[in-house]
């Protein structure tokens, strides 16, 4: 996956701003992206940069139940 980022840190499906969680947004968060990883985990991560350099910043690998944990989704 480390190479698979370095090439494309666009890699991930984007995460709606609306939905990131407020833990985030309060450190200063402000895109995220998620890649699905094998047996339901989840690799969670925000870009910066500017015109000159790119920064990715994995910030958690969680499990199915933390990924819908840290988003508040409810389990039916």
């Amino acid at each position: 996956m480390k190479e698979i980022l370095k090439e494309n840190p666009q890699f991930g499906d984007p995460i709606a701003k609306k939905i990131i969680p407020k833990s985030l947004r309060d450190i200063g968060i402000q895109n995220l992206y998620r890649v699905e990883l094998s047996n339901y985990w989840r690799l969670i991560y925000t870009i910066e940069g500017n015109k000159i350099e790119i920064f990715l910043f994995v910030l958690n690998i969680v499990d199915h139940k933390d990924y819908n944990k840290l988003f508040g989704y409810k389990k039916n």
